[in-house]
């Protein structure tokens, strides 16, 4: 009984605080397979996304759900599916097939494009997508690739390092460093997988990594295994000749590949508020070290995880003033842990909150917002950091001639496990 309290309160809180709607990724389940066995409960490691009540597995904070598939895999009667989407909130994603190949022949989508953001579901599909490569023997002209990947986070690694392994001729091409978005998020942020095995000395066996552990070991793995990236290379277009050759036109010139992965993340551009004031230089759209900050008075600009987090690294610097904008009346669609620390930051002053807020202008010094009361604010401000999400690169995809599709409820694309 008292476990089913539980579940139930988990439950009210998730709708509270806008849980229970999930963005992406989450788990279905089918009440007339499902018989109760509570694998799923307890094979989940996030826990609250499923619970039993009255003898039966149910969805209790879907959009914590990052897509482990451990629930669906621990099901002995087959009860439970990770799909995209729900009946009303449909989620946009390429058109692929079983090999992660799209519409255009020889161009593949792996990892968070294709809507599998976890960092060991990513890397197994990079491995999946060039087992499945089946490269046609043949003549090749001088300076043609097997392959050109696109973006080096874990799916991008992945291919190149299992590229590698098979003798292909590949390049990639990374518009940051190696790492990709990892590179981005903030010092000694938390960044979560599941046990994965690499080859030589640099498996991941632990749930949780610090951003610069996890980054040491994709070094590692690049320098081992002598991985050809390119690092800091903006991808303009990606085009197929009349030879049926990609031509891949990127910030420092033409790169001809048979076959071209796309291992890019699903934000594009950072989504900016279009605001007076935002593209002065105190503006940023991201936050690697809040030690650069210290002292400064600093307002954050957003209410998912990504904006908590950064606002609770810049409030533990010494003497610096914390500011988080948000424009609904609390907090959601964010982990429980960032929920309890930015409340508790909150409490003891740590961060001042602007709850139904929203940017008008950013100066120099100050921002000033619009408040539900319809006055407005002046904030003292040094740095602004927005976290107002970003868009699927929609028109580079299109421009691919890879076509989206708007999916609601639509099953998870497999990844196979060993």
């Amino acid at each position: 009984m008292a476990k089913e309290q539980a579940v139930l309160e988990a439950h009210q809180e998730s709708l509270d605080y806008g849980l229970f709607s999930p963005a992406s990724l989450h788990p279905i389940v089918n009440p007339d397979q499902c018989i109760g066995t509570g694998n799923c409960v307890e094979a989940c490691p996030e826990k609250d996304v499923l619970g039993l009540l009255s003898g039966q597995a149910m969805p209790v904070s879907p959009a914590r759900c990052i897509g482990h598939g451990l629930c669906e895999r621990s099901c002995p009667v087959n009860a439970i599916e990770l799909v995209f989407g729900t009946s009303k909130r449909g989620v946009d994603l390429p058109r692929l097939q079983e090999n992660f190949e799209t519409n255009v022949p020889g161009l593949f989508v792996v990892g968070e494009l294709g809507g599998m953001g976890l960092i060991r579901n990513a890397f197994e599909q990079g491995r999946q997508c060039i087992e499945l490569l089946k490269l046609k023997p043949g003549p090749k002209d001088s300076g043609e690739l097997d392959l050109a990947i696109i973006g080096c986070g874990p799916a991008g690694l992945s291919c190149a390092l299992f590229a590698s392994e098979k003798g292909y001729s590949y390049l990639v091409l990374e518009k940051d460093g190696i790492g990709g978005t990892v590179l981005n998020y903030p010092r000694k942020k938390l960044v979560m997988t599941a046990p994965l095995i690499l080859p030589g000395p640099f498996s991941l066996m632990e749930r949780e990594y610090f951003k610069e552990d996890l980054l040491e070991i994709w070094k590692g793995l690049v320098d081992e295994f002598k991985l050809h990236i390119k690092e800091h290379e903006i991808v303009h277009s990606i085009e197929k000749s009349a030879t049926g050759l990609f031509e891949v036109k990127s910030s420092s010139g033409v790169i001809k590949a048979r076959n071209v992965v796309l291992a890019i993340g699903r934000r594009g551009i950072p989504r900016k508020l279009g605001v007076v004031g935002e593209q002065l230089p105190n503006v940023a759209y991201s936050l690697k070290d809040a030690r650069h900050y210290e002292g400064d008075r600093c307002l954050v600009v957003g209410g998912g995880d990504s904006a908590v987090e950064a606002a609770l690294s810049l409030s533990e610097e010494m003497g610096t003033t914390v500011y988080i904008s948000y424009r609904q009346d609390q907090f959601s669609r964010i982990k429980k842990d960032n929920l309890d620390r930015l409340k508790s930051a909150i409490s003891t002053g740590a961060i001042l909150p602007f709850m139904r807020s929203n940017v008008l202008e950013i100066k120099n010094s100050e921002v000033i917002l619009s408040l539900s009361d319809g006055e407005t604010q002046s904030v003292p401000n040094d740095f602004v950091f927005i976290f107002a999400g970003g868009t699927l690169p929609t028109e580079f995809l299109q421009n691919c001639g890879i076509k989206i599709d708007t999916v609601f409820g639509s099953k998870n694309r497999k990844t196979k496990t060993n």
